[in-house]
């Protein structure tokens, strides 16, 4: 059997990259490592480039050189862990609905066994943590159709992570995570509208669309998976 390739195009390899970049910079205080490949990245700029992106890149570059371990360790507990509680929660559920542990949560844990992730032993936080939906949408971008992409994007992170971005951006504790959350935020706001021109792209009848479903049920007709990640 031949086995089909995906080409990824260069838009969407950066996109992932910077997906897996705030997974990396959202899972825990940065490391020496990824502090040094901020601080060399190039970042290529024109007068009429000066937009939200290109100034947050610049922002996390200088960032990235400002600060020692341990007071970007100090940081990053205060915001997400604090004593008893930190000053963000960074679960989608907490923003969707006031709650942790809620119904968000378990559709996004249905939505994941179906789409092949599982969780790993050692992993204490919950799937909905902003820093694994990141990893996820990554995995996807290089891995999956367009449609699951909309599909998880729309229901598990688009509804609330601009406000997560404006929340930690705006915390007392942060300080290397203000451009974190800029470039969050900047990014965020581009994939918004690279999935609205997404959806209007994507047939109605596409595989696994609520059209396709409903078609299939009157007609009775049994059509094969498409539960698992495009290879």
């Amino acid at each position: 059997m031949t086995e089909l390739v995906r080409e990824i195009s260069e838009n969407d390899q950066l996109r992932a990259d910077i997906y897996q970049l705030l997974a990396a910079l959202l899972r825990r205080q940065p490391s020496e490592e990824l502090l040094s490949f901020l601080a060399d990245i190039e970042i290529e700029t024109e007068a009429e480039d000066d937009n939200d992106m290109s100034s947050a890149w610049l922002a996390l570059k200088a960032a990235a050189t400002q600060y020692t371990q341990e007071q970007l360790e100090d940081e990053y507990f205060n915001i997400f862990f604090g004593v008893g509680r930190g000053e963000v929660l960074p679960y989608g559920s907490w923003f969707m609905t006031g709650s942790l542990m809620d119904k968000p949560l378990a559709l996004l844990r249905q939505d994941l066994m179906q789409l092949g992730f599982a969780r790993e032993e050692d992993v204490k936080e919950p799937e909905d943590h902003v820093a694994a939906l990141c990893e996820v949408m990554g995995t996807l971008i290089l891995e999956a159709p367009g449609y699951r992409q909309l599909a998880f994007y729309q229901r598990h992170i688009g509804s609330w992570v601009e406000r997560f971005c404006d929340t930690l951006a705006q915390t007392p504790s942060a300080a290397f995570y203000v451009p974190v959350a800029q470039l969050a935020k900047a990014f965020f706001v581009i994939e918004a509208n690279e999935f609205e021109q997404l959806s209007l792209d994507i047939p109605v009848n596409c595989p696994g669309s609520e059209a396709e479903k409903a078609a299939a049920d009157e007609t009775d007709k049994i059509e094969p998976s498409t539960n698992e990640l495009a290879s």
